[in-house]
């Protein structure tokens, strides 16, 4: 497994049912995660670290209201409640997340004028993480994605492992969406088309 690499997308508080941004059902993922992250050698974990005031909140943009769009420098924006913000409780990953096998945490979303659902490249497809390049630098091909939610953050961070050359698979019960207007289905149409794999956790074979 020396070439496989476990990503947990944004597996944090605020994410959880009573967060700020609650993803239906994101804590039962949990136990799932921490059994897969034991079968790898490598695991990376991603963590959505925003600032206070940050331009993807709706709270900024006045009389604007969540899950709205607004136009920022780089398209078309969807405002979210504010939520992960930095150093806060809801930033945290769960308290049960064993993070003792991961080598690397990536924070994301902390500029404060661009968004960031790809653990890859930022919502303007030109700041990159870094993270395919260290993913490079020790010899990882294969990823496996888990974490919330499907249907954004895993949706995108896959995408963008496909078109740098990665190996992807998505762990489906290891995940869970928002669906917000039908957005699931579209993400795991999405992956297909761009090759993207899907399994469930009984199912992994590295």
């Amino acid at each position: 497994m020396s070439d496989a690499c476990l990503v947990m997308v944004d597996i944090q508080n605020d994410f959880m049912p009573g967060g700020a941004l609650a993803v239906p059902q994101g804590d039962a993922i949990v136990a799932i995660v921490n059994r897969l992250a034991a079968r790898f050698q490598w695991v990376v974990a991603a963590q959505d670290w925003h600032p206070a005031r940050h331009a993807s909140f709706a709270s900024s943009h006045a009389g604007k209201k969540p899950f709205e769009t607004t136009r920022l420098s780089y398209g078309e924006q969807v405002l979210w409640p504010d939520h992960c913000v930095q150093g806060t409780e809801g930033a945290a990953f769960h308290r049960d997340l064993s993070l003792t096998g991961v080598q690397l945490i990536v924070r994301k979303g902390y500029r404060p004028d661009v968004d960031s659902y790809s653990v890859f490249v930022e919502a303007d497809r030109r700041t990159s993480t870094g993270l395919a390049g260290w993913l490079r630098e020790v010899g990882i091909r294969r990823l496996w994605f888990v974490g919330l939610a499907t249907d954004f953050c895993v949706l995108w961070s896959a995408l963008d492992a496909r078109a740098a050359g990665f190996e992807a698979t998505v762990i489906e019960d290891a995940c869970r969406a928002i669906d917000l207007n039908g957005s699931l289905d579209a993400a795991w149409k999405e992956m297909h088309a761009a090759g993207v794999k899907r399994t469930r956790s009984d199912a992994l074979q590295v």
